[in-house]
């Protein structure tokens, strides 16, 4: 089975397949369907951004290889013993338990969240492939604290990528999975690559000269929060922390015959969210050794992250191809599953307008280079604010019988609208946002307390709502 096959059927709940049912026995798959499906979605375009801005934080060697094997094992955790453990006992979509727990007005306005997040992290990604395009056409690439566009150019690029995206997500899953199993190993392939010529370039010959390529890190660049140990084991634990402890990929694993089918995403935390981030983070190493870079450098400017000129310097016009499939296959399920969410919103609208309507919102956000400059803050950011929804799920899941509440609220008082769920949602994020702004601590360092803190306020919440006559 290709790595997107069980993608494409997580998906046909939409179509009405097991929308409100549990998976049958006939329909469960092994854990090679999920293996590949992680290896291959998790090497993508984001990981051509993600590495070098590792670099802009002033990481140091020590804390990027290390940091990222502990907070990939810690997402690997995540998702084998919550999403996987309550997936297989559950076998429903994300949204379906969410409406038997929220309510369906809820569920409405998770997807709406949920869309626009999905369009905005495509956005990102067409800036990706756009920078690549504009090699050839030598453009000026955007620079690390550029909000805007800097040309009418770059506008057109973004524009013609971002049509092409949508079309083709607007014509339905098979076509998209058909795209991107295709593409797939060929970016793998292209990283890879990237890494080991990079590696050349930059004269290491040894694991001790690998070791001190960043020797103790340095200070941030302009704009940049400075990274430590603990900012990359948190924040790589929490790169995908709506899908795992935020339960989205309960969509994914309710195929599963087993939660053990969890630890299949170890495939992609090691082949994309450490060997492809290390092999980007190489790329940009050699670049602010070069001449262009160092007049950043000297003028007190941040040096551009732009994964085209990039991976063009290091395999040449190989590295353009990857570059445009990179954000190609990242942005064009991203296009179609917030297609999705919005159609929740309006169901009277065909699938194939959605998908158009989320792919204009998406390309325009890839016109400004910010979405993709700030990645590191977004995703960040994007995992915080859908995480405690997926606490609700498995304090649910977990406590209710022990806490003496009624599991599935909603569905059993045939309600739509479970206010112990919004008010825990927004206490808990109001709060520790909050916090976070108001003491400067780093977003991902409060994706933890305030997942907890939601889940133990909704029992509360949901034991003082269901007590009352």
């Amino acid at each position: 089975m290709s790595q997107y096959d069980i993608q494409e059927e997580t998906e046909e709940w939409a179509e009405g397949e097991f929308e409100r049912e549990p998976v049958p026995k006939s329909r469960l798959k092994g854990w090679k369907s999920f293996l590949g499906m992680y290896a291959g979605e998790h090497a993508a375009g984001t990981e051509f951004m993600i590495g070098p801005l590792f670099l802009t934080a002033g990481v140091s060697a020590f804390d990027l290889i290390v940091g990222l094997l502990l907070g990939n094992l810690l997402a690997v955790l995540s998702w084998r013993f919550l999403t996987a453990e309550i997936a297989v006992k559950q076998r429903l979509t994300l949204y379906y338990q969410l409406e038997k727990i929220c309510g369906h007005k809820l569920v409405r306005g998770y997807n709406l969240a949920n869309g626009l997040l999905f369009c905005f992290l495509a956005g990102a990604m067409i800036t990706v492939s756009a920078t690549a395009v504009g090699v050839p056409l030598d453009i000026e690439m955007p620079k690390l604290t550029d909000t805007l566009p800097n040309s009418i150019t770059w506008i057109v690029i973004v524009v013609l990528i971002g049509t092409v995206i949508s079309i083709i997500a607007a014509k339905g899953y098979e076509t998209v999975s058909r795209a991107a199993n295709w593409m797939s190993p060929i970016i793998v392939l292209a990283f890879l690559a990237c890494g080991v010529v990079a590696l050349k370039q930059l004269g290491v010959g040894s694991f001790k000269e690998f070791w001190e390529i960043w020797g103790e890190g340095s200070e941030p660049f302009p704009g940049q929060v400075k990274f430590t140990f603990w900012h990359v084991v948190i924040w790589s634990w929490f790169a995908n922390a709506a899908m795992h402890v935020g339960m989205s990929d309960l969509s994914v694993f309710r195929f599963a015959r087993n939660a053990n089918a969890g630890w299949t995403t170890a495939a992609g935390m090691y082949i994309g969210h450490y060997m492809a981030w290390i092999a980007a983070a190489l790329l940009y190493a050699v670049y602010l050794k070069s001449p262009e870079a160092q007049g950043f450098i000297a003028n007190g400017e941040a040096p551009p992250v732009a994964p085209g000129p990039l991976a063009y310097d290091a395999i040449g016009y190989f590295g353009i191809v990857a570059v445009i499939l990179a954000g190609w296959t990242t942005a064009n399920p991203t296009i179609y599953r917030a297609g999705l969410a919005f159609q929740a919103l309006i169901p009277k609208t065909s699938t194939f307008w959605v998908t158009i309507i989320a792919g204009t919102v998406a390309t325009i956000a890839g016109i400004f280079p910010a979405f993709a400059m700030k990645l590191l803050g977004f995703v960040a950011l994007y995992g915080f604010i859908l995480a405690p929804i997926g606490a609700i799920i498995v304090f649910d899941h977990f406590f209710s019988k022990k806490f003496g509440i009624i599991k599935s609220y909603a569905e059993h008082a045939n309600i739509n609208f479970n206010r112990a769920v919004l008010i825990s949602w927004l206490l808990s994020f109001g709060l520790f946002y909050y916090i976070s702004v108001e003491f400067g601590i780093f977003l991902s360092f409060l994706t933890v307390p305030a997942w907890i803190f939601c889940g133990i306020l909704f029992l509360l919440i949901s034991k003082r709502i269901q007590s009352t006559p």
